[in-house]
Parts: C-alpha cells; sequence; structure tokens
C-alpha cells in the first residue's frame, strides 16, 4: 500500500508529464519494490518554483520524490535500485535541469503505523 508524493517546482507541468510520472513511478513501486500496482498511489504536487532553492539559489526547475512503503518489506539493493530508476525517470520527463540535489527518499513506515480502508498492514499480515 504505498504512496508516492512527488512534488514539482518549475514552468507548469503539462498533463502528459503528469500522466508519465503516475503510470512510471506505479511501474517502478511494481516492478522494483514488489508491491501492488492496484494499492499504489501517486500524487504529483506542483509547488512555485520561487518557494525551492538548491544551495541558497533559485532553481528553474525542481524535484523531490518521497516513498512511503511498509518496514522491513525491502532490502538495500531495492531501495537504491528504485532511488536510482526514479531520478532517471524525473530527468526523462523533466529534463536535465534538474539540480543534482533532487532527492527521492523511501520512507519506511512501522506496519502498526499505517493502513488503508480502516486496517494496519501489520493487522493485515497477522490475518493473511
Amino acid at each position: 500500500m504505498p504512496f508516492v508524493n512527488v512534488k514539482i517546482a518549475g514552468p507548469g507541468i503539462e498533463a502528459d508529464q503528469v500522466g508519465r510520472l503516475q503510470s512510471g513511478v506505479t511501474a517502478l513501486m511494481a516492478d522494483i519494490l514488489g508491491k501492488n500496482r492496484d494499492l499504489t498511489a501517486v500524487l504529483i504536487e506542483e509547488v512555485p518554483a520561487t518557494g525551492w532553492q538548491v544551495g541558497g539559489r533559485p532553481v528553474a526547475v525542481a524535484a523531490h520524490v518521497q516513498a512511503a512503503i511498509t518496514a522491513g518489506t525491502n532490502d538495500a539493493q531495492e531501495k537504491a535500485r528504485f532511488i536510482a530508476e526514479a531520478n532517471a525517470l524525473l530527468h526523462r520527463v523533466l529534463g536535465d535541469a534538474l539540480p543534482l540535489a533532487t532527492y527521492v527518499v523511501v520512507q519506511e513506515i512501522a506496519a502498526d503505523a499505517w493502513g488503508y480502508d480502516g486496517l494496519t498492514q501489520e493487522h493485515r499480515r497477522l490475518t493473511r
């Protein structure tokens, strides 16, 4: 039940770019991290470029990916591959003007601390 939040700053993002990012991130979550596509939620948020700086300097375009997954469900290699592939996806969709400090974060949340449809991930694990 992963949730992925992608924040983007820069000149307006086009609808096809949003779609490419949503489908691309969903595919990475499924293919690399083994997450269920049907339960993967992806939110693309546009933020004003004036609110984003890197190294104390304004940027023309910027992006940040934060993917929340259940703790202990993926190993270090899988997470590293996801980070690399998500970064490559951002560059393919948004271009190479992205700053070096374009972060992809895999946030691991304890199974008893989140869930969907009113049940925690821990409950789902225990009742399988």
